[in-house]
């Protein structure tokens, strides 16, 4: 057995909601990191007493007490995961596991017992349901009555309000109410802020970013109370996540940021950060409302009775001390112009990007603080407005996307080199050479600036132009396709007089007028289609040959399909093979040799039957019999066409005899036979139209309307 166990997707109650992290069993420590805050419970091994195994909502759960009164309480465990753990526990730690059964007959009447910080209610000495006490918010009592009310969780949809129990009445020899017996049992462990006492010490009108206003801090043992003029907040140092330390971008002023989770609330708005504005130039002189011995006791040297200095460097030295977090300050990055931060746009406000050795804080509205470890990706983008600035983009394993706008594109090279030392996957890497580029060549020039996407947009512009004009010059040289040369004389179907013609000296001045319109007229450019390639024709799949062997993994796999789904109910097709991949590959070699001796069988097996069905001939019949098929298809696909060519002529004949005066130019050929059909066409034409007008009428209508186009060689001349 290995010195650590490592579970992960392990969840911890908060306030009525689950948090994910991972748990690790150690030697020394047990320790609980959680994805969401990150924050780290660290459970020292000698302290460990109570260690139980219990089935839970979420699986299977553990619970461990320690010396100090302390309960941990970890689910998402799985029902195997129980024996490696009892093992380890026994091993490293001296403490036996137990399984421990819970109560689910539903009953309403037992016993309330406090253990520690939990409220236990048991059902026959057996476990119906245990509420933490931090979680009270307030307790009432009545007559026999106690009530408890809890905090409220801002990341469930659903969340407890209320619990009354009922406490019977007291016995004659009973000295103690049992109703105020049970309200201090909850009230001592409970959350609940009662400002009693004095201060420790206060600080008068300190300038506070968010929320937004001046504010007296006092502070207290337990808690921290802000006193303004419109809103009071009492913030118990339990949800004090992280404090930092920030110098602003001026050099002359500080930031000190509070964490909390969970956040201050004010109507429908939540503070996550409380953000206090400090100038360093301001003094003060500090006096502990405490005896040196208290002091002394209290914070084993690190605070003092009387002590002067920077207001910024007492409150926070002060906080750190009370609240026993270590303060975070900027690292080793220094932008261009030397600040440890960047200037930079979030949403709709301008403020300062600080990169810290663990993460991003972006200060100050609305503050955003985000570490390494939840961050998947980040990517460097072009401003959106100009080219003199650039976005940073960082999104988050959770999907959530961050976008600082508006950073001086001198301060490119700085940031790509914290991030890429701070080995964070960077989307389009290999951006920074050219970047880099345009920054030391345009550094001094912010008014003309080079914008590769313009003279991009340009050079594909002079493409397409000298394309337009090799289209024209092909399309000069094509005469017969060219209407606006003076002896093109061919009569568009779109024209208005289709049926007059240029052809005769002799003609109108309406004509001419009309030809001259024509010639205006720009004809459509035809494109001629490319040939397509013929498909490859897919090779015909032989029925009667013998089938491919299967792999190693296949068989493998066939025979330990049913396994893996008994082991794994309710599991998909598709995570089926997942999971049977990662087992094949966790195999050792001679688990393996037994399936691939299995398919080296199969193999020689195939090549045999194979090599006998090729002598006995079933290769070649299969190959005349698919070249029969193909021949017929062949066949039949050319009569298909031979029908559909004199259907076509067919209704072309029915078509060239309803309108004598129409014919499109695409029907108009160059050759003396094309010529020739024109006038055996207007022949039988004027024939049909004799019953209704003249025949010498008629024959010089259809002179004029059919004129037979002028050869090539008549053209070149």
């Amino acid at each position: 057995m290995g010195d650590t166990l490592e579970f992960s997707d392990i969840y911890q109650e908060f306030k009525g909601s689950w948090n994910d992290g991972r748990l690790r069993f150690g030697k020394q420590t047990v320790v609980y990191k959680s994805s969401k805050t990150g924050k780290v419970d660290s459970i020292p091994a000698g302290e460990l007493n109570l260690a139980q195994w219990r089935r839970v909502c979420l699986g299977h759960g553990i619970k461990l007490g320690t010396n100090s009164g302390h309960v941990y309480k970890y689910d998402g465990f799985r029902d195997t995961d129980m024996e490696k753990i009892s093992d380890f526990f026994k091993a490293n730690y001296k403490v036996e596991l137990t399984e421990k059964d819970m109560c689910v007959k539903g009953w309403n009447w037992g016993t309330a017992k406090f253990s520690g910080p939990l409220l236990s209610f048991e059902v026959n000495d057996s476990t119906a349901f245990e509420v933490p006490l931090s979680n009270v918010s307030q307790c009432a009592t009545g007559k026999n009555e106690v009530t408890l009310e809890f905090h409220q969780n801002d990341d469930t949809d659903v969340s407890l309000m209320e619990v009354r129990f009922y406490v019977p009445p007291a016995q004659a020899d009973e000295r103690q109410d049992p109703v105020e017996a049970f309200a201090e049992n909850v009230l001592s462990k409970a959350d609940v802020i009662q400002a009693t006492g004095d201060a420790v010490c206060i600080f008068k009108e300190l300038q506070c970013l968010t929320p937004r206003g001046r504010y007296d801090i006092r502070i207290y043992p337990t808690f921290l109370h802000l006193h303004g003029k419109t809103f009071d907040y009492k913030i118990p140092y339990t949800t004090v996540l992280r404090l930092f330390l920030l110098p602003h971008k001026d050099q002359r002023q500080m930031f000190f940021v509070i964490s909390l989770d969970p956040p201050i609330k004010q109507g429908q708005t939540r503070y996550h950060f409380l953000i206090l504005l400090f100038s360093k130039e301001e003094e003060l002189s500090l006096t502990l409302n405490m005896s040196e011995e208290d002091v002394e006791r209290r914070f084993e040297g690190k605070l003092s009775k009387n002590m002067s200095g920077s207001l910024y460097e007492m409150v926070s030295r002060v906080m750190k001390s009370l609240v026993n977090r270590k303060i975070t300050v900027p690292g080793n990055f220094q932008g261009h112009s030397g600040a440890q931060c960047i200037t930079c746009s979030y949403k709709a406000s301008s403020g300062l990007l600080y990169p810290l050795e663990r993460g991003f804080i972006y200060v100050h509205k609305p503050p955003v603080h985000l570490r390494f470890e939840e961050i998947s990706s980040v990517n460097f983008a072009r401003g959106t407005t100009t080219t003199r600035s650039f976005d940073f983009e960082i999104e988050t394993k959770q999907g959530n996307q961050y976008t600082f706008s508006s950073i001086e594109r001198e301060e490119y090279g700085k940031l790509f080199d914290f991030v890429n030392a701070k080995k964070l996957n960077i989307k389009n890497r290999g951006f920074k050479e050219g970047m880099k580029g345009k920054i030391d060549e345009y550094s001094d020039s912010d008014e003309d600036q080079h914008d590769a996407y313009l003279e991009r947009m340009k050079a594909e512009g002079k493409i397409r132009e000298e394309g337009n004009d090799s289209e024209e010059s092909d399309g000069e040289s094509d005469e017969s396709f060219n209407p606006g040369e003076e002896d093109d004389d061919i009569a568009e179907e779109y024209d208005s007089n289709a049926s007059a013609s240029d052809s005769s000296e002799d003609g109108d001045d309406s004509d001419g007028e009309n030809s001259k319109k024509k010639k205006a007229k720009k004809a459509k450019v035809v494109t001629e289609k490319k040939e397509r390639k013929p498909r490859k024709e897919k090779k015909q799949r032989d029925a009667g040959a013998p089938k491919r062997p299967m792999s190693a993994y296949m068989l493998w796999l066939n025979a330990s399909r049913e396994r893996i789904k008994s082991e794994n109910p309710g599991i998909s097709i598709t995570e089926i093979s997942k999971k049977a991949g990662e087992m094949w590959r966790q195999l050792g070699k001679e688990d393996k040799q037994e399936w691939d001796i299995k398919a080296g069988e199969a193999k020689k097996q195939y090549d045999k039957a194979k090599k006998e069905y090729k002598e006995s001939g079933g290769a070649t019949a299969a190959a005349t019999s698919s070249s029969k098929k193909e021949s017929k298809k062949s066949g039949g696909k050319k009569e298909e066409k031979k029908r559909k060519s004199a259907g076509g002529g067919d209704k072309e004949k029915e078509r060239g005899g309803g309108n004598d005066s129409f014919k499109s130019r695409e029907f108009i050929e160059t050759s003396e036979d094309s010529s020739s059909d024109t006038d055996r066409k207007s022949k039988s034409k004027s024939k049909t139209k004799s019953k209704t007008k003249k025949k010498t009428e008629s024959d010089e209508e259809e002179e004029e309307a059919v004129p037979t186009p002028a050869s090539s060689e008549e053209e070149s001349d």
